[in-house]
């Protein structure tokens, strides 16, 4: 059986429109904005005394989520003005995100400080600089999927943490049909490195005796038209579910048939109201500084 060629990430055009497309037919964004409302303010127990917070923003994307953990952070602490780091390595997402911040009033009290560039190349600039400014807040929501060195993020990260911070990473959960299904046909999507989970990081973490706390992000998604042959919605959903750039136009037809039915599988989805609803559990790792 002959394996697709390219990933869909290599094409971030296609990239961004899949995962668009994605965010509109899930429960993703209400699931993060149920999260910013009722868990990070408990999370949030962060500042170290001064009158500023510093926080990172690692593949930050167009910045809609990114606002509104300001907007609660401001809310949390109306006295204290912002450093907002952002890292994002894709330009058209990092345009969207200015022009998100030059459209929102209210955002006197944050300086952004604009990254155009990757985790990995952000760490090495940082200690090319030596710069020792430490962070209050990191967010890393759905990115680790793309870093060379999970293990490696991670600690970089969490060494930037000051008294009190916290280091914020989500990923899909590890028990979901989705992820099941990428790891079952990895060789077969060529994909096996952007198949990872939380469980990848816990079990990182329990080997070095890290202390984490977890919570589970529950949400779903609409891929009934997946399974409509043609259908050009459905096609960008399969890119996004497979990672595999024109997936339907690139694998042969058995491997379709074969990923298409372990998608409709009661592992991975079910049907209500006529539409195919997938899992698409994410959970919240939430780290400290080490001591």
């Amino acid at each position: 059986m002959e394996s697709p060629k390219s990933k869909l990430p290599n094409d971030s055009e296609r990239y961004l429109e899949c995962f668009r497309h994605f965010l509109k037919h899930s429960t993703q964004n209400q699931v993060m904005q149920d999260f910013i409302d009722h868990l990070l303010p408990d999370i949030m127990k962060i500042g170290n005394g001064t009158s500023n917070l510093n926080v990172i923003g690692v593949g930050s994307g167009c910045g809609d989520i990114d606002l509104k953990i300001l907007s609660a952070l401001h809310h949390k602490y109306p006295e204290m003005t912002v450093d907002n780091e952002v890292i994002e390595p894709n330009p058209q997402q990092l345009r969207d995100y200015r022009d998100l911040v030059s459209q929102t009033p209210g955002l006197d009290y944050v300086t952004f400080i604009w990254n155009e560039m990757t985790a990995e190349e952000f760490e090495e600039q940082w200690k090319e600089n030596k710069r020792t400014k430490k962070a209050d807040l990191i967010h890393m929501f759905q990115m680790m999927y793309f870093v060379k060195d999970p293990e490696a993020t991670v600690s970089f990260f969490q060494s930037l943490l000051n008294k009190n911070g916290r280091l914020l990473i989500t990923l899909y959960s590890g028990n979901i049909g989705w992820v099941k299904m990428l790891d079952a046909f990895s060789n077969q999507l060529g994909t096996a490195e952007l198949n990872r989970s939380t469980d990848d990081i816990k079990r990182f973490l329990d080997s070095k005796g890290v202390r984490y706390q977890s919570h589970n992000l529950p949400a779903k998604v609409d891929i009934t038209k997946c399974f409509i042959e043609g259908d050009e919605d459905g096609e960008l959903m399969l890119d996004f579910l497979t990672q595999v750039l024109h997936f339907s136009k690139t694998a042969s037809p058995e491997l379709k048939a074969k990923i298409l039915e372990f998608l409709h599988c009661p592992e991975v989805s079910v049907e209500s109201n006529g539409k195919v609803l997938m899992n698409a559990d994410s959970e919240l790792i939430v780290l400290e500084q080490l001591t």
